[in-house]
């Protein structure tokens, strides 16, 4: 009798801590919400079923034809883009006159739901270029109507926009950047260690890594995390910023999409999960004005990194800008310092506006077409 009572008082203790988790992770973001106005919730069909979410952010005054597509990295969702001002670039080109949208990339965010039969975590990252951003797409141009658009990328969502543009939806692009995009994997063995350990932790089907984050986000500022440095530097992002971010902005990681980061980090690739198609390759036939972005201390697409996959591209139209002290820039930008380093809204975002009106087709107010009815 007494080992069945030391059974029960196990599980209620459990129960206890994990209830009192729930409650303390909801208590954080409530406390660390963003108070900035909701950017409009759209929701994007793709050709297999799988419904994603947009949040449009409308420029005041449209004063640009294009609209620019806003795509995150991976563990991240729309507030990689649409985040408080003055660290978010989607206020920001909105208020130069730009249509943003923000897609939330399936499994991640409010794009969670599977079509029927399909499990959540099942899709590689050959889904988001092949249904993901075709429908992410379309939906922006049927929203503007516009013919073309802008796709801006951190780290993967780059990487996505360079695959969609060897496609047939390449001809409705007006331009790509990237933004810490690592197209080169060096197979190193911290790295190799690091992606064994995230595969073993995301079994059977993911990594709820998003739930440890604002769990421990209102520490951030007054400890460091280990490997944060991977992603952020912490002296280079306010101490509530960090904790905004941590709290609002990381997402789980699929098993599958973290094998498929697996296979490229062990035979330096950039390729579909099957191994059949080479997307590095293809970067060298793209002709669409190209912006390469990087930071000079950026641990995961380092600065040696973007320079050789500037050196892929063979299109008239191409920019590289690492942003570093070496530039004259006040940081030497880590991987999401380029977005919430302290100096980003003065140095980095100005860089992308002024490329984006450079190449985007000027709008007289008459001339900007009307959204279409909600």
């Amino acid at each position: 009798m007494g080992d069945w009572r030391w059974v029960v008082w196990v599980l209620v203790a459990s129960l206890v801590v994990v209830m009192g988790n729930v409650l303390w992770v909801a208590l954080v973001r409530r406390w660390y919400r963003l108070r900035t106005p909701l950017p409009q919730a759209l929701k994007a069909q793709c050709a297999d079923g799988w419904e994603l979410a947009v949040h449009a952010r409308r420029a005041p005054v449209r004063r640009f034809e294009e609209p620019v597509l806003l795509c995150h990295g991976l563990a991240a969702n729309r507030y990689t883009f649409d985040f408080e001002p003055p660290y978010s670039v989607a206020h920001y080109l909105a208020e130069a006159g730009f249509d943003c949208f923000s897609v939330e990339w399936r499994g991640t965010g409010h794009s969670r739901l599977p079509p029927r039969g399909r499990r959540y975590t099942d899709f590689t990252i050959d889904d988001h270029i092949l249904q993901d951003g075709p429908a992410l797409l379309e939906l922006a141009l049927k929203e503007t109507g516009a013919k073309r658009a802008f796709w801006l990328g951190h780290s993967l969502g780059g990487l996505v926009g360079y695959a969609l543009a060897q496609g047939p939806e390449g001809a409705k692009l007006s331009g790509l950047l990237t933004l810490g995009a690592p197209v080169h994997f060096k197979s190193e063995p911290f790295l190799r260690t690091l992606i064994s350990l995230g595969v073993r932790a995301a079994w059977p089907a993911r990594f709820r890594q998003e739930w440890m984050s604002a769990s421990l986000a209102p520490f951030l500022g007054y400890v460091t995390l280990p490997l944060s440095d991977l992603v952020v530097n912490p002296l280079h992002i306010p101490p509530r910023i960090q904790r905004q971010v941590y709290a609002n902005m990381m997402s789980s990681m699929s098993r599958k999409v973290l094998l498929q980061f697996q296979d490229w980090i062990e035979h330096d690739a950039f390729r579909s999960f099957d191994r059949t198609r080479d997307w590095r390759a293809g970067i060298s036939r793209l002709q669409l004005p190209i912006l390469v972005m990087g930071g000079s201390a950026d641990r995961l697409a380092t600065a040696e990194n973007v320079e050789s996959q500037f050196a892929l591209v063979t299109a008239e139209d191409r920019t590289l800008h690492v942003f570093g002290r070496d530039r004259g820039d006040a940081l030497d930008y880590g991987h999401g310092d380029l977005v919430f380093g302290k100096g980003a809204p003065q140095e980095v975002y100005p860089v992308i506006r002024e490329w984006l009106e450079k190449h985007a087709t000027p709008l007289d107010s008459a001339d900007a077409p009307a959204p279409p009815p909600a």
